[in-house]
């Protein structure tokens, strides 16, 4: 499994990645479904933070399901090659031609999911443990919007995001941690 060795490879930041990195590791070593919804309890995700030239807009979304402006992102569903899941989310939910700008995991977390309905269906609540992937996209170029996801797409400034998200924990437990992050490495 390389994506463990990511996993493993990947070097914490604060200690809440120091946590979640162990707990990470565990559940993959655990879980030899990890990579599928069909473990209810948990499985891995990937979130892209997409950035501009100038590292001073996000790219976000506004989420169908949780009514809010929100990072890109979704499921491994059986792949094992996280990047490429990322890079495909980013395409599926804006439309931009992204571009990693390591392909090192850039970020880790694992994120509550309160239950909820898609496409008709209950989901109970779970657990995501979700790499992030730092990419780049050309803040002009045509965008669109994934219906079945979102139902806006645009660039924000990073100072904005608490203003336009409506989830607190999100804000200040991973975009908070990751536009820290963002301003340290470049």
């Amino acid at each position: 499994m390389k994506f463990l060795q990511e996993i493993i490879d990947f070097i914490p930041s604060c200690p809440q990645e120091m946590s979640d990195k162990e707990a990470f590791i565990d559940f993959v070593k655990d879980n030899k479904n990890c990579l599928s919804r069909e473990n209810s309890a948990g499985h891995i995700t990937v979130s892209a933070w997409i950035v501009n030239k100038e590292r001073t807009k996000v790219l976000f979304c506004y989420h169908n399901i949780y009514k809010s402006w929100s990072w890109v992102g979704g499921h491994a569903d059986g792949n094992e090659e996280l990047l490429a899941v990322a890079l495909k989310e980013a395409k599926e939910e804006t439309g931009a031609d992204a571009m990693p700008l390591s392909d090192k995991i850039f970020s880790l977390e694992i994120l509550p999911v309160a239950g909820h309905f898609k496409r008709g269906k209950y989901v109970p609540s779970h657990v995501h443990y979700n790499v992030t992937y730092l990419l780049e996209a050309d803040e002009n170029e045509r965008l669109s919007v994934c219906e079945e996801e979102n139902s806006a797409v645009a660039w924000l400034e990073l100072s904005l995001i608490p203003e336009k998200s409506t989830e607190p924990w999100m804000i200040e437990n991973v975009y908070n941690k990751i536009t820290k992050k963002l301003h340290s490495d470049f």
